[in-house]
């Protein structure tokens, strides 16, 4: 019997892993395109907002930053699901994450940001 499961650059490599570990592999997959399912939902709610405040560009930019680093994480996910699925099924090391430093970077910039905005539009 054929093995037609896909994406086959995967699947065609190695033996069967533990399940275990295949299936948290997916949810932390899953877990990544929420957190940039999260990310596009909130730029769409500034979007929405941004009309109503004082400067709807800056707003918009910011919009357009979650937006596109939604998609950027839903690509990340599949990316690294692909990597540490292959590392399972060929028993090599688990390659290390790489994009949580930059997601940490971001939100902390993005909440600066955020933050002396709020300030400066109160006063």
């Amino acid at each position: 019997m054929s093995d037609d499961r896909r994406p086959r650059s995967v699947y065609s490599h190695g033996d069967e892993p533990d399940i275990r570990f295949s299936l948290a592999n997916e949810r932390t997959a899953l877990a990544w395109v929420r957190t940039g399912l999260g990310l596009v939902a909130g730029g769409v709610a500034l979007t929405s907002f941004a009309t109503f405040a004082e400067l709807p560009l800056v707003l918009d930019l910011i919009a357009a930053i979650a937006c596109l680093a939604g998609a950027a994480l839903a690509l990340y996910a599949m990316h690294t699901w692909r990597r540490n699925e292959l590392a399972l099924r060929t028993g090599t090391p688990l390659p290390a994450p790489t994009a949580l430093p930059a997601l940490v970077a971001g939100v902390v910039v993005m909440a600066l940001f955020l933050s002396v905005y709020a300030v400066s539009s109160a006063f």
